[in-house]
């Protein structure tokens, strides 16, 4: 069972989430999401293309050498690893799953970055509307013992969220990490539609919005662009805290 204590979570930042970002939010959140990497060629090309208009992303020259180093270089912080991986093509996942798995991180399967190269290639987003192909990941990357999930979006035109959620879970997801954009109602429709472990991002930065996700039945939420200030984390925390009635030690 997927479990992040306390319940709040670190999202990954495009080509800023790496372990020195992940212990530097330890102090807050009980799990952090590094990436996304580009594991195959098809989205490593993608990812080139976003560097030459200024985005900033990882491109190291073995991607998956480079998430087993920052995996082991968290091996000593009190926080739970996990690893945002786009993929074209279903053959990196496996690999990308072993990685994970040995270093006790979870594998998130990004369909949620919506940037006009990623989605021509077919990774990011455009995989919400390809269940098949995305359930195949997920099988996938299941079969290797690693706990896997998915990294969704709402607001999808022709995307039912709950639908595709409980297909996930069949194909072997143990968690689904879902950015609400403007519909924060959908984190009820999926908690109510499945038994997965449900983060809900987008917009968590006080009392209330965590209070809002909570009564929509999310088991943690995540912070995403504030994950590097403290100010907004400690925050956070203590809403989470409330909120989920966490109990700290004394």
């Amino acid at each position: 069972m997927t479990v992040i204590t306390p319940p709040l979570a670190l999202a990954s930042l495009s080509g800023e989430s790496d372990a020195d970002w992940a212990r530097a939010g330890a102090e807050y959140a009980g799990a952090a999401f590094l990436g996304g990497i580009a594991i195959d060629e098809d989205s490593r090309a993608a990812a080139r293309a976003l560097v030459e208009r200024d985005r900033t992303e990882f491109l190291p020259t073995d991607p998956l050498a480079f998430v087993d180093r920052q995996l082991a270089a968290l091996a000593d912080v009190p926080i739970q690893p996990a690893c945002n991986v786009r993929s074209a093509t279903a053959e990196p996942i496996a690999d990308a799953a072993r990685v994970c798995r040995d270093r006790d991180a979870f594998l998130e399967i990004n369909a949620h970055c919506r940037q006009e190269e990623l989605c021509a290639v077919g990774c990011g987003e455009t995989l919400l509307q390809d269940a098949d192909r995305l359930a195949r990941y997920v099988e996938t990357a299941a079969g290797t013992g690693v706990t896997v999930g998915v990294k969704v979006r709402a607001e999808v035109p022709g995307v039912d969220l709950p639908s595709l959620a409980t297909a996930l879970e069949d194909a072997g997801a143990a968690f689904v990490h879902v950015d609400a954009m403007d519909s924060e109602s959908v984190i009820e429709d999926v908690s109510e539609a499945t038994d997965l472990f449900v983060v809900a991002n987008n917009g968590v930065r006080d009392d209330e919005t965590v209070r809002e996700y909570v009564e929509y039945g999310a088991d943690a939420v995540s912070v995403g662009r504030p994950s590097t200030d403290p100010v907004v984390l400690e925050r956070v925390r203590t809403a989470v805290d409330r909120q989920f009635g966490v109990v700290t030690e004394s």
